[in-house]
Order: structure tokens, then sequence, then C-alpha cells
């Protein structure tokens, strides 16, 4: 025979995407975000984000070195981890701790596990968690304006809303400036006009598809109408006033931490929302985007079992 067949294992069907290339979009989808979040909180902003990434490619870096494994940081993955994280702090946090929060990232959650592909769970949220527990005043220490502003710790508009009402809310912080992202915040989460920015970035490059966060999105907001005072101002205020166009689009679209069925995902963005309106509405914290999407996380791999279609020629289960 003159032709000869390539025998292979599987996937047998490929494109010219690579771990680099999409942590490299990534990458640049968080520009705008940062960018905004630097020009309106300042140096501190920036230093915070300079040290958190370093702090995650050398950690990387050393571990691997360390235990004679193949360095890995040209993969762009801990940079990814870095910018999630800084971007999820306070930009007045004393610098220490999202430097302690990256190396918890990467050795802890994303080495010790075997590395990128073998985490459980997102790493830049588990260490944000992580802080959170144990360093909670500094990490919900919000300065009191949207502009080279004074150091007065003040409410972010969740946590206004869910003290005073949304009338006082709309009084204090109106839409329009949340939706430009003139509030106290994190550095990353206030400005949904640059998140998004990032995300039709995100979306146009075939990083990331739409199926996630849109159900995400959608079910925090019927939540919120359902059991919350049935009022749609009040569930756009959930929707732009906090983490979760963030959550949605940077952190929930993790590609390993999440299902890969389609099904598994739909029912992954329900079950997060769901998490999320009720750590908003009846928890102890205004925000709660972080921590229903580890929880999502640690039951992902429960969920994808359950919607992993069979395979071809056998029966399904008979319950």
């Amino acid at each position: 025979m003159a032709s000869k067949f390539n025998v292979s294992s599987s996937p047998h069907v490929r494109d010219n995407s690579s771990t680099a290339g999409i942590m490299k979009d990534v990458c640049i989808a968080m520009i705008p975000t940062l960018a905004f979040g630097c020009f309106q909180f300042g140096i501190s902003a920036l230093i915070v984000v300079i040290c958190t990434v370093l702090s995650c490619v050398l950690a990387e870096y050393l571990y691997e070195k360390f235990m004679n494994k193949p360095i890995t940081i040209g993969d762009f993955s801990a940079v990814v981890t870095g910018l999630i994280l800084a971007l999820n702090m306070p930009p007045q946090i004393p610098v220490w701790m999202p430097i302690l929060g990256g190396v918890f990232a990467i050795i802890v959650v994303k080495q010790l596990y075997g590395g990128l592909g073998q985490n459980f769970m997102n790493p830049a949220l588990a260490a944000r968690c992580f802080m959170l527990i144990s360093f909670a005043g500094a990490m919900t220490n919000f300065s009191s304006t949207a502009l080279k502003f004074d150091s007065t710790s003040t409410p972010t508009p969740l946590g206004y809303l869910r003290a005073n009402g949304i009338e006082k809310a709309l009084d204090q912080y109106k839409l329009l400036n949340i939706f430009l992202g003139r509030i106290p915040g994190t550095i990353g989460e206030v400005s949904t006009i640059a998140l998004l920015i990032g995300a039709i970035y995100l979306v146009v490059r075939k990083v990331i598809s739409l199926r996630i966060p849109l159900i995400y999105i959608a079910t925090v907001a019927v939540f919120v109408f359902i059991f919350g005072d049935h009022n749609p101002t009040t569930v756009l205020y959930h929707v732009l006033g906090g983490g979760l166009i963030f959550g949605a689009f940077f952190m929930a679209t993790d590609y390993v931490s999440t299902p890969v069925t389609k099904t598994g995902q739909v029912y992954f963005a329900v079950f997060i929302g769901i998490l999320t309106g009720l750590f908003r509405l009846f928890g102890g914290n205004a925000e709660g985007v972080s921590y229903a999407i580890i929880i999502g996380n640690i039951v992902a791999p429960l969920i994808e079992k359950a919607t992993l279609p069979k395979a071809f020629g056998r029966e399904a289960k008979k319950a």
C-alpha cells in the first residue's frame, strides 16, 4: 500500500491552542480592570499587583527547582493566579499578606496536588478564602472614596445595601457609579465596564464560552429577586455592585476546576448561583462569590461524573 495511516492516542481533534497562549489571553483580558484599579486606587494598588504576581511566579519556580521538577513558569499560569489574587485584594492591604496568599495558592493548592491540571480548586480563590479567614479585618477594609481618597474604611455597595436597604444605598452609590467603578472595593472588581471589556475579549478569542457566566449571573439575579425584596433595582445592585461579574467570567470558567460536560457546566453554574444568593441574603457576608465558587469546585467532580454521556455501545446503568 502506498498510503500509510497514523495511529495515535486520543484526542484526535486538535488546534493550535496552548496553555501559554490561553493564559496570555487571560492576562490581556485583565488589563482593563487592572489599569482602572491602579488608576483609581493609585500606587498602592500597583504595588500589591506586582508583589503578588512575583510571589506566585517565584514560589512556583523555587518549588519546582527544589523538587527537581520541570520549570513551568513559562506557561503563565502562575502569572494568572497572581493577577486574579491581586485583583481580589483591597488596595491598601499590607503587602506581605497578598505575598503570603500567593505562596499559599501556588504551593499548597497547586503544586502539592501535582501542578497545573491536578489542583481540584482555583488556587487564587482558595488563597483569597484563606486570607478572608486569616486576615478578615485587612481583607474587608476599603477606602472611603473612589478617587485619590482618604483611608477611612467604608462599606462596599453590597455592604451598604445589606445594612441600610436599597433606597439609602441608591443615595450613597448610584448605579452609574457602580457600573463605571467609582466605588470602594477590591482592586479588580469595582469597574463593571472594565470587566466586561475583558470578558468580551475572552469570548471573541474563544478562551471561554458564555454558558457558565450567563447562567451563573442569571441564577443569582433570579434568586435575589425571589427571596429578596422583589425589586429589580436591588437585583441590579447585586449583579453590578460586588465581585459577581469578575467571578463569573474570570474565576468560575477555570478549565481545571469546573465540569467539562455542557450539562455539567449548567448544573455547576446554577449551583454556585444559588450558593451566592444564599450567602448574600442569609449569610454573614455581603459578598459570597469566592466561597460559592470554591464549594462548586469541590462538588464539580461529582457533577461531572453524573453528567458524563455513556460510552458508545454501552447501556446506561439502571437505577
